[in-house]
């Protein structure tokens, strides 16, 4: 019988990863103020909303633009702060999954979707008013704020090819 370290090793030798991409440029050093625009208008995002409930926001948003440096970030900062992997996992058939979440936790996704994707040119009054049923007005607005700030992240991270893997949970606090 062999061991999970046996199993790890194993499958490192046999399985060879492709080599990690290079960054195009770093928005931090050659876009230093703003960069911090955006992280000032991150951490004022966040304001008055549950932290798992962003996450499940930001990884939904990175999910759907195919960030996968946010991919990483959020998923491990939503597991270390006690989010559970099989609702991250299922995030992305929510719809197929609706019972691992709240009725706004569910308001909270679809209005992320509606403004993440803006193929129609506008959010649906039904997506918006759903959401609106859920959050107060001004949690609204600040939800509505963390959506477009991921976005915002997930831009950034996809056109400059951010790599993925070496994010630790809690690295960026401010």
């Amino acid at each position: 019988m062999t061991t999970t370290a046996e199993n790890q090793q194993t499958h490192a030798q046999s399985h060879v990863h492709a080599p990690e991409h290079t960054p195009r440029l770093n928005m931090a050093k050659l876009a230093p103020e703003a960069y911090k625009a955006v992280l000032a208008l991150e951490i004022a995002s966040k304001k008055g909303l549950d932290p798992s409930l962003v996450e499940l926001v930001k990884i939904r948003a990175s999910q759907i633009n195919h960030c996968a440096f946010c991919l990483d970030m959020h998923t491990k900062d939503a597991i270390a702060a006690g989010e559970s992997v099989e609702r991250i996992v299922q995030l992305g058939a929510w719809e197929e999954s609706r019972h691992f979440y709240t009725e706004k936790e569910l308001a909270a996704i679809e209005l992320t979707e509606a403004v993440t994707v803006l193929t129609d040119g506008f959010v649906p009054d039904e997506v918006f008013e759903k959401a609106a049923a859920h959050f107060e007005e001004r949690e609204l607005a600040q939800l509505i704020t963390a959506i477009a700030t991921i976005n915002v992240w997930n831009r950034f991270g996809v056109t400059t090819r951010m790599v993925p893997g070496h994010y630790k949970p809690g690295m960026y606090k401010a």
